[in-house]
């Protein structure tokens, strides 16, 4: 039987089970995930799957604003997805995010994540576009490029529809990685 995929709210999730999720990312990162990192996942809403060994894959999407165009995009942006060794290339990650996707596309105005070269693959199977332009965040100096992650951030235009490739996408200001 193919354990379900269950939404919830960082609110509804108990102290084990967060530790749970960390334990998971940690693992899945080979140990470089940080405070900040986890704190980038907090805060919104968790896809999580469940089998007889504990948690067998994870995904989070929080919310972000992104300017593109010159409008501020409310945008879902995706973090912590990671399934457990064990249980890789079993299509767990394509549901977790099946239901991440689900929310951006009824909620927000754009989604984006910033992937690693083993998540690129998943997310571009999926229809997420490598963001072609530049990559900007609106830090407490103001705008400063951020050319080390152009090439890794990828988009879902949801509410917002079709995006101006050409142009440039603004994130706000976050501790930690910024994208």
């Amino acid at each position: 039987m193919t354990p379900p995929c269950r939404l919830a709210h960082t609110a509804d999730l108990d102290p084990a089970e967060l530790r749970g999720i960390r334990a998971l990312l940690d693992h899945a990162f080979d140990g470089d995930c940080s405070d900040e990192d986890e704190d980038h996942w907090l805060g919104g809403v968790h896809a999580l799957i469940e089998d007889g060994e504990g948690l067998a894959a994870h995904g989070a999407l929080v919310m972000r604003r992104v300017r593109h165009r010159g409008r501020w995009l409310r945008t879902g942006y995706v973090e912590g997805v990671a399934v457990r060794a064990d249980v890789r290339r079993t299509g767990l990650g394509g549901r977790v995010m099946a239901e991440l996707e689900r929310v951006i596309d009824r909620a927000y105005d754009l989604g984006a994540l910033s992937a690693s070269d083993e998540g690129a693959l998943l997310y571009a199977a999926r229809g997420w576009r490598c963001w072609p332009g530049q990559v900007h965040a609106l830090s407490p100096e103001g705008i400063v490029r951020l050319p080390d992650e152009e090439g890794g951030v990828y988009v879902r235009p949801a509410l917002a529809g079709p995006l101006d490739l050409s142009g440039e996408l603004v994130f706000d200001w976050r501790d930690g990685d910024v994208v």
